[in-house]
């Protein structure tokens, strides 16, 4: 019940489509039993094996409506005779079975707002989740099993909601209906019917919770594949250039192979549920038509043999409903499955996240504080004890080898991470008393490897800037040395660019990055080695067009060619996560510490 409750939370914006949905589908039933019904008592009047009824009772009892009912068939025979009579009742069951079918299809219709919505709901909530989760979720977490969760398990839910409100409001509805009138034919036949059925549900359990299991399983092994293929894709330039067809294609056969093994043992545990039903079903009638035959024969039960007719055809369509309440719980199953891999998104925490109250913070006018910040990604330490001041309009630049903590230091400041030692003040208030999207809005930010969109080259300049100008994007391009290449394609700014722009070159892909950047104008750039994709003419160029932009603004830049850096107010020299030199540029070289090292093996390699 509980897993039930958690399908129906996503159901409950719905409730009142469900509840039509439930008033539709118990009105298509009632017609279905009227349609069964009126053939019985009228056949055996029609063929004496009832005696007609002639006086009218008022309607004070089950019984008087049974009466009245017997009575209004003996006066169409009476007053119509019996050709007559039996082409009213065939139109009178035709009208009743045009009505059922007809609020059935109703009940279908205003199903699908409910099915599709709820599905659109939950990827909107998935999709949320994935943008609001910190950087850190994603280091453990596979591409391609997070894209399976937001889009195939999201497809199985979605057909397990229709089987749960099939079975929670259609099919147990038509049961509990068709047993009230079995029960005023036959209270003794229908209670030891009705013992029959905690074995059909000790087997229907055992089989559904081990469909929940090993679907869940699967689920996983297509995650796996997903992200095979995405690194594949992704990685095609490299597999090829290494000659690894055979090594990626082998991992590939290897993993759908076990795919397939597990997806075949699904497929006939699931099979079994329509050949379990039917049988279990079946013997079900023969026990009623056996031990039903025998009472009336043996006059051991009140029903005249036409009621047990009746009985029968009405108990036979409990089988249909009965069958697809089994059928739906093993949907279900498999949905539930869905659900839980779905739930590690929706339930993974914000380890990052906006403070309860926090402080207004609407411009940058001072300063930019590390105080005593240290961090770790897992166990080491990759910043330690970091203490830097950076005042307005400063050029602050890191250096040092791969690994000694650069790139990390910078993502601390728009709290891609958190400091967990130490604290990072912007105009002396703690970056974590901050609202995210104001202390980002500040920011601006180019990184080493371009991250462009598959969208046109006007889009992915205007990013994160709203109702951006054609002549505003246009004077960024130019900024950023953009503008005379972007002229030259097929369509201008309207020309797409690809999946992660690889219709265009590296450094070409670089200079949108940076115009990006110039159009946001923001006060703080984090320029993450910004030019380290350009050949050297379009280096020289973008590095003046940056040297300008960064006039009387807070710069953090990552260089790797200490060249691009010589004019920086502060250079902080990195190594194992410490700062073990600062300075100008002219102050570390007469130091001649770590810096001229550095710098001297650039000038030696070029």
């Amino acid at each position: 019940m509980k897993d039930f409750l958690r399908l129906w939370t996503y159901i409950k914006p719905y409730k009142y489509r469900a509840i039509s949905n439930i008033s539709l589908n118990f009105t298509a039933t009632l017609f279905s039993l009227f349609s069964l019904s009126l053939f019985v008592p009228f056949l055996g009047i029609l063929f004496g094996t009832q005696e007609m009824v002639n006086v009218y009772k008022p309607l004070t009892s089950t019984e008087a409506f049974k009466n009245d009912f017997y009575y209004l068939l003996s006066q169409l025979i009476i007053n119509h005779g019996k050709s007559s009579a039996l082409l009213v009742v065939v139109f009178c069951a035709l009208i009743a079975s045009l009505l059922k079918n007809s609020f059935g299809y109703f009940a279908s219709y205003n199903m699908a707002p409910i099915i599709n919505g709820v599905m659109r709901d939950i990827q909107v909530v998935l999709y949320r989740k994935v943008l609001q989760l910190p950087l850190s979720y994603y280091s453990d977490e596979k591409k391609g099993n997070i894209m399976a969760r937001i889009t195939n398990d999201v497809e199985e839910i979605k057909f397990s909601i229709m089987s749960t409100l099939d079975m929670l409001f259609r099919d147990p509805l038509t049961i509990i209906i068709y047993l009230v009138v079995l029960m005023t034919l036959s209270p003794h036949l229908t209670l030891i019917v009705l013992g029959l059925l905690p074995v059909s549900g000790i087997v229907i359990g055992t089989i559904g919770r081990k469909l929940r299991s090993q679907w869940g399983k699967s689920k996983d092994r297509y995650g796996a594949l997903i992200s095979i293929i995405e690194e594949t894709i992704g990685g095609l330039k490299i597999i090829k250039a290494f000659g690894a067809e055979k090594k990626i294609d082998d991992r590939f056969t290897q993993h759908i192979n076990e795919y397939t093994r597990l997806i075949n043992r699904l497929t006939r545990l699931n099979s079994l549920a329509t050949p379990l039903s039917e049988f279990m079903g079946m013997s079900a009638v023969m026990f009623v038509l056996y031990y039903g035959s025998n009472l009336v024969i043996n006059h051991q039960s009140n029903m005249s043999p036409q009621s047990f007719i009746g009985y029968l055809i009405i108990f036979s369509q409990i089988i249909t409903p009965a069958k697809s309440l089994a059928n739906s719980y093993y949907n279900i199953q498999k949905g539930l499955a869905s659900l839980d891999r779905i739930n590690v998104i929706v339930k993974a925490d914000l380890i990052i996240k906006d403070p309860e109250n926090p402080v207004a913070f609407e411009h940058f006018d001072t300063l930019i504080e590390f105080k005593n910040v240290s961090f770790k990604y897992k166990e080491a330490y990759v910043l330690k004890d970091i203490t830097v001041q950076i005042k307005k309009g400063q050029t602050i630049a890191l250096v040092g080898h791969s690994g000694s903590g650069k790139s990390t230091m910078v993502d601390l400041v728009p709290r891609f991470w958190d400091v967990e030692e130490g604290e990072i003040c912007i105009d002396g208030l703690p970056v974590k008393s901050i609202k995210i999207d104001n202390l980002r809005r500040q920011i601006g930010y180019v990184n080493q490897e371009p991250i462009l969109f598959n969208d046109t080259i006007f889009n992915n300049i205007a990013f994160g800037v709203d109702s951006a100008t054609p002549e505003a994007v246009i004077a960024a391009a130019k900024v950023a040395n953009a503008h005379d290449f972007i002229m030259e394609t097929p369509n201008g700014y309207e020309t797409n660019i690809g999946d992660r722009g690889n219709k265009l070159s590296g450094g070409q892909r670089q200079r949108l990055s940076i115009a990006r950047a110039v159009l946001k104008n923001p006060p703080i750039l984090i320029l993450d080695e910004a030019t380290s994709a350009l050949d050297t003419e379009s280096e020289r160029l973008v590095q003046n067009a940056l040297t300008n932009l960064m006039k009387n603004r807070t710069s953090l830049v990552i260089a790797h060619r200490l060249s691009t850096i010589t004019h920086a107010d502060i250079i902080c020299v990195l190594r194992d996560g410490e700062i073990v030199e600062r300075g100008s540029h002219n102050e570390l070289m007469e130091k001649a510490g770590y810096y001229k090292k550095l710098n001297d093996m650039q000038v030696f390699q070029s």
